[in-house]
């Protein structure tokens, strides 16, 4: 978790213009934030599925451990399955293992992925991200079955 301390607010000039705060009456500057690691790996997620080309989270085992823990009765979908992150102060890195959708320039796709993340983390939590490492541990095929389980009954 993160422990953020709001200071009070200080005088600054930009391009010869004062914007002056005072740290009286600002009810903002006043006590502490704490951020918990899942809220950022959450934020992380569900950006990070938004890239187009990015076909799921997870590679490999914790793909095939998330689809069955996820079919558990009292189970909760892994959200957060294929993210760790490192919570500082001010800080944040964050770790992401991704299945790629073949066709698409792994580059590019990496690209688009880091600045979601970043985007989404840093506008949400005001921490600033130093790293974002993915990890392409497959490529989905266009005839491969889908690993991840679909909503309602398994059987009709």
């Amino acid at each position: 978790m993160t422990d953020l301390t709001t200071r009070s607010a200080t005088t600054r000039h930009e391009t010869g213009e004062g914007i002056q705060r005072s740290g009286t009456g600002d009810p903002g500057g006043k006590g502490r934030t704490t951020i918990a690691d899942g809220v950022v790996a959450k934020i992380a997620a569900a950006s990070a599925r938004e890239v187009p080309g990015i076909h799921g989270l997870g590679t490999g085992m914790a793909r095939a451990l998330g689809s069955v823990r996820d079919r558990v009765p009292a189970g909760r979908p892994g959200q957060t399955r294929g993210v760790s992150v490192e919570v500082g102060e001010r800080q944040t890195a964050v770790d992401l293992d991704v299945v790629v959708e073949y066709g698409y320039p792994i580059r590019d796709v990496v690209a688009d992925l880091r600045v979601a993340v970043v985007t989404a983390v840093e506008r949400m939590t005001g921490l600033e991200v130093v790293e974002v490492n993915v990890a392409v541990g497959d490529v989905r095929l266009p005839d491969e079955p889908d690993e991840e389980p679909q909503d309602g009954p398994r059987v009709t």
